[in-house]
């Protein structure tokens, strides 16, 4: 229609401002990045994240617009920022000083090589190709990390030629007991536990959440937290056996009910074009979450399952809910359905109407998004 060509070219102007001032924005956010760098400030600083938005919000309602709105572009504007100051990095320690990253060449491995490279460390991985030159690599290290696959963690922690007195010695494994335990028993000097919330993909760790499982020494290992607040991680402190007990709710047993989940869609033959087509938005957000295990390492997610004793005890007691719960079902016992409800959402408490807000808001994104 010819009334809606002026208002189009109106917005299409608009939208064109919107870029440049896109464009404005991240070339400031770019300095703010020089800056942070300069005086070993962290990536990510939440009051100033919390604050900012919080101001907007107000001046998106005084201008009569939705504040929601304004939150979503602000959050995901704020999430390209911290990749435009990402570029480089202060180093907590002296600049040059040698970090060595033992499987390096993994996934998980290489990221902290190229955030310890792009921070100014000197990088050395050591793998099992050339780990003849172990002893050498090691030496005069400030950090030799850790990173190798879950089931061979503590048989390559043994392995480890004599590090010098002041090395730190961290790993990356999802597990702490079993590997803090090893390197306590193989260094003598400081040790510490890390277990990094997050996969390879990602594209900066700013927000992203670090376990810190403290082992010996935490004064020779300060500069190793520091750099990793300056990369923007939020670290949260547990001991190794609160984390493995953790674990096994956060990760064993979620991978294994997306694996069950999974092979029964398989051995159902689902179609899943079909359950994409006419999935609701919930759906479609928890098979996309059951698929993304689908497409990752079988060895990992096997070896995080298989990481502890007591997931399998956990999971025999799941098991028996899901047994009980089938039962009322069969029996078309509605009174007895909703009474586990009541169980859950007095469990749950004032948490579940947050987790319903949040969700709403992650399943509009997923709304937005679809094709």
């Amino acid at each position: 229609m010819a009334a809606l060509l002026p208002l189009r070219q109106q917005i299409d102007e608009l939208d064109s401002q919107l870029v440049e001032l896109l464009a404005k924005r991240a070339a400031v956010t770019a300095e703010v990045g020089r800056v942070k760098q300069q005086y070993a400030l962290p990536l990510y600083v939440p009051e100033r994240e919390q604050a900012l938005i919080k101001a907007r919000r107000q001046q998106a309602k005084d201008a009569g617009v939705s504040a929601d709105l304004i939150e979503d572009v602000l959050r995901r504007v704020m999430r390209e920022s911290y990749q435009t100051q990402e570029a480089g990095f202060v180093c907590c320690r002296t600049s040059g000083d040698k970090v060595v990253v033992v499987g390096g060449a993994g996934a998980l491995g290489k990221r902290f090589v190229s955030l310890f490279q792009r921070s100014g460390y000197q990088v050395e991985v050591l793998e099992q190709d050339n780990w003849h030159q172990a002893q050498a690599m090691v030496k005069g290290a400030a950090l030799v990390l850790i990173a190798v696959p879950i089931a061979v963690t503590e048989q390559v922690i043994g392995l480890l030629p004599q590090l010098d007195p002041d090395t730190v010695l961290a790993d990356l494994t999802s597990t702490k007991t079993g590997p803090l335990n090893a390197m306590l028993k193989t260094h003598s000097g400081a040790v510490v536990g890390l277990h990094p919330m997050f996969g390879p993909d990602i594209s900066n760790i700013a927000k992203q959440v670090v376990i810190v499982s403290h082992g010996r020494d935490s004064e020779n290992y300060q500069w190793l937290i520091q750099q990793l607040k300056v990369w923007g991680a939020v670290l949260t402190e547990k001991s190794a056996q609160q984390h493995d007990e953790l674990m096994q709710l956060i990760q064993a047993m979620r991978h294994f009910s997306s694996l069950v989940y999974g092979v029964h869609l398989a051995e159902e033959q689902a179609d899943l074009q079909q359950l994409l087509e006419l999935s609701s938005p919930i759906y479609r957000l928890e098979l996309a979450m059951v698929g993304r295990l689908f497409a990752q390492n079988a060895e990992l997610y096997a070896d995080i399952m298989l990481s502890s004793s007591a997931v399998t005890g956990l999971l025999q007691r799941y098991q028996h809910r899901f047994n009980q719960l089938s039962h009322l079902l069969a029996a078309g016992d509605k009174a007895g359905l909703m009474a586990e409800f009541a169980k859950g959402q007095q469990f749950f408490g004032p948490l579940a109407e947050q987790f319903l807000q949040e969700s709403r808001r992650l399943l509009q994104k997923a709304s937005d998004e679809r094709s």
